[in-house]
Formats: C-alpha cells, structure tokens, sequence
C-alpha cells in the first residue's frame, strides 16, 4: 500500500464529528429570532449543518443558512459561543457554533422569508421564555450566549450547552 493510499485509509477510519453554525438575532427590546422546523419538533435559531466538504467555515455556513431560511443575508458579527454537544445513536458528536447577528430593526424583521421546505414560522421570544421553546443544550448555549452579549466577555466554552470551567 502506498503511503498516501495508508493515510487515506487513516483518516476514513478516524471518528466523525458534525458541525452545525448559527445566529442568534434579537430585536430592540432583547427578544430571541426563533424558527420553527418542519422536521422535527420544537424551536431553534436561523442555522443548520457547516458545508465542510465544500471548504465552508462555520461563519460562513451560519450566513449562508440565515440567508437560506429566512431569506436576509446578513453578516454576522462575533462568535458567542462554541458547544461540544454529545453524540446519540443516532446521530455523531456534533461541534456547534452560535455567532452574534444583531439587532435587527422593524424593516428587516419585515423581509423575513421562510425557506417554506424546513420551515413552519418565526416568532420572538423574550428571555424567560426561552426554556420553553428551546429545549436541552441548545437552550443552554442561546442563555449562555446572551450573557456574553449582556457582560461583554469573550466567548464561551461549552459541553452540551454547560460552561466549561
């Protein structure tokens, strides 16, 4: 075998990890943009899965999934938090990235457009209510999140939506 055939090999059998990249956008009074899957049940923020295989970074998947499902292209702003989110059976591992996307105004909340195959709704959620609607780590990583945003520290080391110490 050659040695290139023997690292091909190598990296087939390595384990895999997905990655998944968002934006967190609020309104002027602090409230959460949450959409509404299709296929699955409850809540989540504008993202989805990092196009790694065609050289995507996670900034850039989080812009092009915001674009995709709600229609605004919007360039994000800094990186609030990273999760190691444990994998299931049925599903691997996953890295997920949550970046700022602002403060959107009346105008844009207004050009929202649902990419109608994933989507149901939107809607904005304050604070409180966000255990409600987001359930498990990722409802830890949007709170973690806004204390960032609130504090002003850097971002935030996470393991299933839990800072790390």
């Amino acid at each position: 075998m050659t040695a290139s055939a023997e690292f091909a090999a190598y990296i087939a059998g390595l384990p895999r990890v997905l990655c998944g990249a968002a934006a967190l956008f609020r309104d002027s009074e602090g409230r959460v943009l949450l959409v509404e899957p299709n296929y699955r049940d409850g809540w989540a923020l504008p993202g989805g899965t990092v196009e790694s295989d065609t050289g995507e970074s996670p900034r850039q998947g989080a812009r092009r999934e915001t674009a995709e499902e709600i229609g605004l292209d919007v360039e994000l702003g800094r990186l609030l938090a990273v999760d190691w989110v444990s994998g299931t059976a049925a599903r691997p591992p996953l890295v997920a990235y949550l970046y700022d996307g602002g403060v959107l105004d009346e105008d844009r909340f207004k050009a929202i457009r649902l990419q109608e195959e994933e989507l149901l709704s939107w809607r904005l959620v304050n604070r409180a209510d966000l255990p409600e609607h987001l359930s498990g780590s990722l409802g830890r990583r949007v709170l973690a999140a806004l204390d960032v945003l609130t504090t002003g520290e850097g971002t935030v080391e996470l393991e299933d939506g839990n800072r790390v110490a």
